[in-house]
């Protein structure tokens, strides 16, 4: 690892593949160190196992070490890239690639705004729908509880209005089959007609 700290461009790549090797051959002779340990007596495979597994953990650490300094000298090298590039490069006035194509972006921009501000309108006009929703539901319970009133101030027994939200129950039910009826007959007569 000295010797990758000091070395010049063109060796390093060579220093890094000696140490690459070395460290691989090092990681197969720990699994063999590793096999033979667990032939050891009992006594003393537990201190055999911890010592390869230092061993592995030391080897581990080179491995980063070697990966740390590989990924600081390709900074390097391409810091090294970028300000040749750039010192090399010459610069002009009024170049015609410094144009920029504003005008997309704003298309772009502008139809984005028309399509917030049309969901915007949307939201407040359901917002206005179930609040008038919620209004009508309120004046009509209030209908329906004076309807209850005047029913019992004229003396109408109890059965008559029981017989009348019953009809009306059954009314909901036969509007309801009329409605899927009619939904039926409509697809078919659009079935055979199309």
């Amino acid at each position: 690892m000295g010797r990758l700290e000091t070395s010049d461009k063109e060796s390093v790549h060579l220093v890094e593949n000696e140490i690459q090797a070395r460290i691989d051959n090092i990681f197969s002779n720990l699994e063999r160190l590793e096999i033979l340990s667990s032939k050891e007596p009992p006594n003393k495979r537990q201190n055999a196992k911890l010592r390869v597994d230092q061993l592995k953990y030391d080897v581990q650490h080179l491995q980063t070490a070697l990966r740390n300094f590989q990924h600081r000298r390709y900074l390097r090298e391409q810091q090294e890239r970028q300000r040749e590039e750039l010192l090399a490069r010459t610069f002009t006035t009024n170049d015609s690639a410094t144009t920029i194509p504003i005008d997309e972006t704003l298309q772009y921009n502008e139809s984005l705004q028309s399509a917030h501000r049309g969901m915007d309108e949307l939201i407040g006009s359901g917002t206005n729908i179930l609040q008038g929703l919620r209004d009508q539901r309120v004046t009509l319970k209030g209908t329906h509880k004076k309807i209850l009133d005047v029913a019992n101030m004229l003396g109408l027994s109890n059965t008559v209005m029981r017989l009348i939200e019953k009809r009306a129950f059954q009314d909901k039910f036969l509007m309801l089959g009329g409605m899927a009826v009619t939904c039926v007959i409509m697809f078919l007569v659009v079935q055979y007609l199309t």
